[in-house]
C-alpha cells in the first residue's frame, strides 16, 4: 500500500492536467446509501409501494407529481451528505493547481461545498430548481419546505428539480464538456467507481493520457485496465497525499 501511495503522489506531482471522476463510493463515504443499493431499494419500495427506479423518473414526475415530491423530499432532500476528508483534499489539490477538473455523479454539490470550483455535475444538483412554465429559479429549501407539490409563486407552474432522473439522457453540453476534459487529461483518477461504471464506462474510453488510477473499496475485474489500483476508501488514501 505504501509503495502504491508513493507512486500516486509522484504521478499527481508530475501531471500537468489531472481530472478526477467521483462515483457513488464518494457519496457513501459521507453516509449516503444510493437508491440502487438492494437493501435501500427494498426499504423504499416497502414504504411507498413503488420502486425507487419508478419514482425517481421523469414519467413518474409527470404522471404522479404529488407522490414524486413526497418521495423526493423525504428520501433525497433529508439526507444531505456531510463533508468528508476526500472533499477537503481535492479542494487542496485544486488550490495547489494539481487538480484541474472534477466530474461527479453527486447531486448534492459535495465537491463545491468542500471548496472545489471546477466541477461538472453530470446529474445536476438539488440546489437548482426551476419553474416549468416561466423558468423562475428556486433554492432547494423552497422545494423542501413546500406543502405537497412545490409551485411557482409567480405563475403557479410546477417547480422541477434540475437533477437527472432515471431514464433521462445527460445534457448534451455536459456530455461534450466531460468528454473534452477526459481527452485533455494527462492523469485520470477514478474515485469510488469501477472502470465499467454505468455512468463513466462510456467516457473513460476517451482517455489517452499517461496514467489511469483507480481507488475504490472492492476489487473489480476491470481494474486490470488501470495503471494503478488501490483497494480502499478514497478518503483513507487521499488523506495520505500531503495536500492541506
Amino acid at each position: 500500500m505504501e509503495r502504491k501511495i508513493s507512486m500516486l503522489k509522484r504521478i499527481l506531482e508530475e501531471s500537468r492536467y489531472t481530472v478526477v471522476l467521483c462515483g457513488p463510493g464518494m457519496t457513501e463515504e459521507a453516509g449516503i446509501i444510493g437508491m440502487k443499493n438492494q437493501d435501500r431499494a427494498y426499504e423504499i419500495e416497502r414504504k411507498y409501494k413503488d420502486s425507487p427506479e419508478e419514482m425517481f423518473s421523469s414519467a413518474y414526475f409527470s404522471a404522479r407529481p404529488e407522490k414524486f415530491f413526497e418521495f423526493y423530499k423525504n428520501e433525497i432532500l433529508t439526507q444531505i451528505p456531510l463533508l468528508t476528508q476526500s472533499g477537503k483534499v481535492l479542494a487542496a489539490m485544486e488550490r495547489a493547481k494539481k487538480l484541474q477538473c472534477i466530474i461527479t455523479t453527486n447531486i448534492y454539490e459535495q465537491s463545491q461545498r468542500s471548496g472545489c470550483s471546477r466541477v461538472i455535475n453530470l446529474r445536476g444538483s438539488i440546489y437548482k430548481n426551476k419553474c416549468l412554465r416561466c423558468e423562475k429559479e428556486y433554492p432547494m429549501e423552497y422545494v423542501r419546505d413546500a406543502k405537497g407539490i412545490p409551485v411557482c409563486e409567480q405563475c403557479g407552474g410546477i417547480i422541477r428539480p434540475q437533477v437527472s432522473l432515471f431514464g433521462e439522457t445527460v445534457d448534451s453540453r455536459l456530455v461534450c464538456e466531460t468528454t473534452m476534459e477526459i481527452e485533455r487529461a494527462e492523469v485520470l483518477l477514478v474515485l469510488g467507481a469501477t472502470l465499467q461504471s454505468e455512468v463513466y464506462g462510456t467516457y473513460i474510453r476517451y482517455f489517452n493520457g499517461k496514467y489511469l488510477a483507480v481507488i475504490h473499496q472492492n476489487p473489480h475485474h476491470s481494474d486490470e485496465k488501470a495503471d494503478l489500483v488501490i483497494i480502499d476508501h478514497p478518503k483513507n488514501v487521499l488523506s495520505q497525499l500531503g495536500y492541506e
